[in-house]
């Protein structure tokens, strides 16, 4: 079945791949000038945004498997194990499609936000099993390496990082806190304390990992960064020193004048690949910085308090003044790649990102919705109404939402399509004290 393209597709784009499994996608064709894609006539009349997320749920729930996981949902998969050791791409109706840590996780989230909790939510047994499917494969994930799954070969992996089921591992353990019952409790907070741990031990200095490759990696960081911040708002062992670092690669290339530039759309050799197209990174990185205002909240509250104490010790108050001055830049920066990405919100080939449906493009919907939700007005409802009328026609007749590049399976972009169609339910955490280690 065909899914309609999103917007107008973009002129040519000279894509190049990371090196390793990584393989470059062939753009679709430019449009005729002022020519929008008319949806394909296969595609079922659009659903409100209501029945369009029940589509979805249900789609979503009638593939869960019977351990609790999800796989991708069809679509081809990387070959690890070629003969000649390329990672060659396997296509088909025979190719394995098993349940994997990734997409479990990013169903859970999208349920979790529609309501449904292992304690609660017409979806609750479903739930229940999904967070056990996590906390087995985190469990017996090793203390060493950053890795959390087994499993090699999936689309998220060889598309937006290889360290992508750690990240998503993190951010959903993070989001359960008082969404599971008390007896999982403990269990959840140790298994997200030992994927926090696990990335602040092979964080580099600027904020990135080693060996972290994808054709747009820079989602995968961003999902990092949402990891880390909300581990931290729910109250996990997460060091400044981690956050901080987390914080530099996504302030890195915003000007607090002109907000992102030009000069920091090529990355550096080995560090996180956009894949040349610019909402991915800017998507990426804006919610990063929202996500880190949102964990500031407590640690300026504390400054604000030594600094109103006339018998503070100086060295507090020096300290306490540092503090603000950074929050107050972290702020800046925010806010100049705010305004940097509104203003290109109005552009069709900005936001249609590839040219079409991907996963990618998807993820980078969600991670600006919310932060047009934070910011509301009429932007928001703008931006809200674009995005209704976006999904709801490209959704499909059996309630999911595919892909027509790189990540093309329909777990994933259901899951994600349905995290910005639900983004009014966000609910955001009460940022606690971090460790300062």
């Amino acid at each position: 079945m065909k899914t309609q393209s999103l917007f107008i597709p973009v002129l040519g784009l000279a894509l190049a791949g990371a090196s390793g499994l990584v393989h470059a996608e062939k753009a679709p064709p430019p449009p005729q000038a002022g020519k929008a894609h008319a949806a394909p006539a296969d595609l079922p009349p659009p659903l409100s945004p209501e029945k369009a997320v029940k589509a979805g749920l249900d789609y979503l729930l009638s593939q869960q498997h019977d351990n609790g996981g999800w796989g991708q949902g069809g679509g081809w998969r990387q070959n690890v194990e070629d003969q000649q050791g390329r990672g060659a791409r396997v296509e088909g109706d025979q190719v394995k499609d098993p349940p994997d840590l990734g997409n479990t996780c990013v169903s859970l989230m999208a349920l979790l936000r529609a309501g449904h909790s292992p304690v609660g939510g017409g979806h609750q047994e479903a739930a229940q099993k999904a967070f056990k499917f996590i906390c087995a494969e985190v469990d017996k994930a090793d203390v060493d390496s950053l890795f959390v799954t087994s499993v090699r070969d999936t689309q998220l992996q060889s598309k937006i990082g290889t360290y992508v089921d750690t990240f998503l591992a993190a951010w959903v353990l993070s989001e359960l806190k008082g969404h599971v019952d008390d007896k999982d409790e403990p269990r959840r907070a140790a298994l997200l304390d030992k994927v926090i741990q696990k990335m602040e031990r092979h964080q580099e200095g600027d904020g990135s990992f080693a060996g972290n490759q994808g054709w747009a990696a820079v989602l995968s960081q961003g999902l990092c960064s949402k990891a880390f911040n909300r581990a931290a708002q729910n109250g996990a062992k997460v060091s400044q020193s981690a956050l901080d670092k987390d914080q530099g690669q996504n302030i890195a290339g915003v000007d607090l004048q002109q907000g992102f530039t030009a000069a920091a759309a090529a990355p550096a050799p080995g560090k996180p690949s956009d894949a040349g197209i610019s909402i991915y990174r800017e998507s990426s990185k804006l919610g990063g910085l929202m996500e880190n205002s949102r964990t500031n909240a407590i640690r300026r509250g504390k400054a604000e308090k030594v600094l109103e104490q006339p018998d503070a010790p100086a060295e507090e108050k020096a300290k306490a003044k540092a503090d603000l001055e950074k929050i107050a830049n972290d702020d800046a920066a925010r806010d100049a790649a705010a305004k940097s990405v509104l203003s290109r919100l109005a552009d069709e080939r900005y936001v249609a990102g590839f040219g079409n449906n991907g996963g990618e493009e998807f993820l980078s919907y969600m991670n600006l919705a919310e932060m047009m939700h934070e910011k509301g007005g009429e932007d928001w409802k703008k931006w809200r109404e674009s995005m209704i009328q976006t999904l709801t026609t490209a959704q499909n007749a059996d309630g999911s939402w595919s892909g027509h590049h790189c990540i093309t399976g329909r777990t994933f972009c259901t899951s994600t399509a349905l995290l910005t169609l639900t983004v009014e339910r966000l609910s955001a955490p009460k940022a606690v004290e971090v460790t300062t280690n």
